[in-house]
């Protein structure tokens, strides 16, 4: 009697198991389908048309921050670039197989990368995203300076501002790093603005913003 037992339930955990399975393979048939709408016949990748493609599907300008935050949430490698594994990986997260469903996750993405540690994560991975050559560290200043505005403008308007408008006006920097990147954003949230009072370059603050400080000073007299 047990034997049957056991083999009773052992056929309906695979019974389970393959409807579970199957409902998986029919999500994913959905989404990869939408993903074949803008992924390019012969690289089978969504390529910088293919995402210009779906900035108009979703309505969204193709530099909104929001498609910053689809690439973040994709675990995207290469700017300008979405694989079918990277896609899967975004819709399944955001439950969307349709592009009605992608639409209205945009606003509960926005919602989620708000929160500061999910923040956090993003921030740094803007910084990863635009590294677009094999061992490239660092990103040019104009590139840093849209970069900021796109990310923190909303955020930290005043200070985004300031730091650009002093990137722009030095030539001791030509790239900005990660680290210099990171600093930024600590800054951005432990430093009082316009005041910095209590900035002390004595800290182990990146160099950089000991340079902007003493630059914002100078120009408040």
């Amino acid at each position: 009697m047990r034997r049957s037992s056991n083999r009773k339930s052992s056929s309906t955990s695979a019974t389970a198991t393959a409807g579970s399975t199957k409902a998986a393979s029919k999500e994913f048939e959905k989404i990869d389908q939408l993903f074949n709408v803008y992924a390019d016949k012969s690289s089978a990748i969504i390529d910088p048309e293919g995402i210009e493609q779906l900035c108009s599907s979703l309505e969204v300008d193709y530099t909104d921050v929001r498609i910053l935050m689809l690439a973040w949430k994709m675990k995207a490698q290469k700017q300008g670039f979405f694989t079918l594994e990277e896609w899967r990986t975004g819709l399944k997260a955001l439950r969307a197989d349709s592009m009605s469903k992608l639409k209205k996750a945009l606003p509960e993405l926005v919602k989620e990368v708000s929160r500061p540690t999910d923040f956090l994560d993003f921030y740094s991975y803007a910084f990863r995203y635009c590294l677009t050559e094999d061992k490239q560290k660092c990103i040019d200043i104009e590139s840093a300076c849209q970069l900021l505005s796109l990310v923190l403008g909303t955020q930290f308007g005043p200070q985004v501002d300031k730091f650009t408008e002093y990137l722009k006006s030095q030539s001791e920097y030509k790239v900005i790093n990660m680290d210099q990147w990171m600093g930024f954003y600590r800054f951005c949230n432990e430093i009082p603005f316009p005041s910095l009072e209590n900035y002390d370059s004595d800290l182990a603050w990146p160099l950089i913003l000991d340079n902007f400080v003493e630059w914002f000073r100078e120009n408040q007299k």
